[in-house]
């Protein structure tokens, strides 16, 4: 069945042609929930069930929303399964990070130890290890591919490696403890090495006091709340920033160092200022810039001068909100103040990032007072942020509690016992909070 033929059939609500004799979807492999839009909901329901994808925060799933024809088609398309397992990963930082390694996406130069292929990208390893940072920029600068010969070089210990500066974590074989060890001495990374002797210390004790236990993998894990990723991998934001931005910042708590190249490949330019960054972590983090750079939206790309990076333009945004998300993107983490909240959460939905969103939940959060919690709660609603709504739905319950206590009123002028319209606020703010209570939040 063509596109034509498909489209056709779901106008139609003719599910069976649209099953096809296999009894799976004949929709395009390169776009399988293009049709869900055209359905009517108990079809579109069917075609969900054969495999069809509208997923939140994901590029095809927000499409299929704006493009419903109806509310109630938009209504069912939501309701079905709308988070799935491999939405929520996604935005796992740590999850997205080991995809990173795993995967190679993106990746920019190839490491071959005694025959096998490690795929990698210089940003990480330069911003994770100094000694990578500089031997990319000297030995190996230029070299899409860096065989590594040496007969002391293990490429399981190498693997290990590789893992511990992705993810901060690494797993390996008590039989190559050793060799991860000349690895991290060789590559100066000091703290890997200490948690490596400790670890083993530690390892040593328990065996001793257990006879007869066997300890065939040596697992390193950071500490909970450990900075040193974030940290390391924000130094990509900070070399990202164009040099009229980094004075506003005050001194960066991570500078670039000097001569540092973080290899960017791709230029976003927002408001006449240059953005230096990375597809590995747009295209991996967000769907939007996925389908942005990779998928049939590429003519967005201006030509570029021979040797840079391509440049791409990004509208209805400003240079210190795509700061924010900047920083977001590389280390999961940005400073982000009350007032700047309402313009980054809208950014951030545009842009499919449902954890910078939270973020700005929480410090919108922090704006919660009697006057605008209705306001507050009004966009949790409209940006669907689950915990911010129930923020505000406790502070309009102690709030009329007060009230009804006689502390004060909501909407009343001070000085003066408040006139008819000054009043009409407070009827507002009570009447949402009371149908919040008595839970007939969807008929506000």
């Amino acid at each position: 069945m063509d596109t034509s033929d498909l489209f056709a059939s779901c106008r139609k609500g003719d599910v069976g042609r649209v099953r096809g004799p296999t009894g799976r979807p004949g929709a395009p492999r390169w776009d399988p929930g293009t049709p869900l839009p055209w359905l009517q909901p108990t079809d579109g329901r069917a075609l969900l069930s054969l495999g069809a994808r509208c997923e939140a925060n994901t590029f095809d799933g927000e499409r299929c929303l704006y493009g419903a024809l109806s509310d109630p088609i938009r209504r069912a398309l939501r309701d079905y399964k709308q988070v799935t397992a491999s939405c929520r990963r996604r935005d796992y930082y740590d999850d997205f990070l080991q995809r990173l390694l795993e995967q190679g996406i993106h990746s920019d130069v190839v490491f071959v130890i005694h025959g096998k292929s490690f795929r990698a990208h210089r940003c990480v390893l330069g911003a994770r290890s100094a000694y990578f940072a500089n031997m990319l920029d000297t030995k190996w600068k230029g070299r899409s591919v860096v065989a590594l010969r040496h007969p002391l070089i293990n490429p399981v210990a190498f693997g290990a490696l590789l893992q511990y500066l992705y993810t901060g974590r690494l797993d390996v074989g008590v039989e190559h403890v050793s060799d991860c060890e000349r690895l991290a001495k060789q590559c100066q990374l000091w703290d890997l090495l200490g948690d490596l002797e400790a670890k083993c210390e530690k390892v040593s004790e328990f065996v001793a006091s257990k006879p007869g236990t066997c300890v065939k993998v040596l697992t390193i894990e950071p500490p909970p709340a450990d900075p040193r990723l974030r940290e390391d991998l924000a130094l990509l934001a900070d070399c990202a920033l164009p040099p009229e931005l980094r004075g506003d910042l005050g001194e960066l708590p991570f500078p670039c160092p000097d001569g540092f190249n973080s290899c960017p490949d791709v230029c976003f330019r927002v408001a006449g200022c240059s953005f230096l960054c990375h597809k590995a972590f747009f295209c991996g983090r967000s769907d939007y810039f996925r389908a942005l750079l990779e998928d049939h939206f590429r003519e967005n790309e201006e030509p570029a001068a021979s040797g840079d990076p391509p440049v791409v333009t990004l509208q209805g945004i400003s240079p210190e909100v795509f700061t924010h998300v900047l920083y977001y993107v590389y280390s999961d983490r940005t400073e982000l103040p009350p007032e700047a909240a309402y313009d980054v959460l809208s950014v951030a939905d545009m842009y499919l990032l449902p954890g910078l969103k939270r973020l700005c939940g929480r410090s919108l959060a922090q704006l919660l007072d009697e006057d605008s919690v209705v306001g507050v709660w009004r966009v949790a609603k409209l940006f669907r942020l689950a915990r911010l709504e129930d923020q505000c739905t406790e502070f309009m319950a102690k709030v009329i509690e007060k009230v009804g206590r006689g502390g004060g009123q909501v909407g009343v002028a001070e000085g003066g016992p408040g006139t008819q319209d000054e009043l009409r606020p407070c009827e507002d703010f009570c009447l949402v909070s009371i149908m919040w209570i008595l839970g007939f939040q969807n008929h506000i």
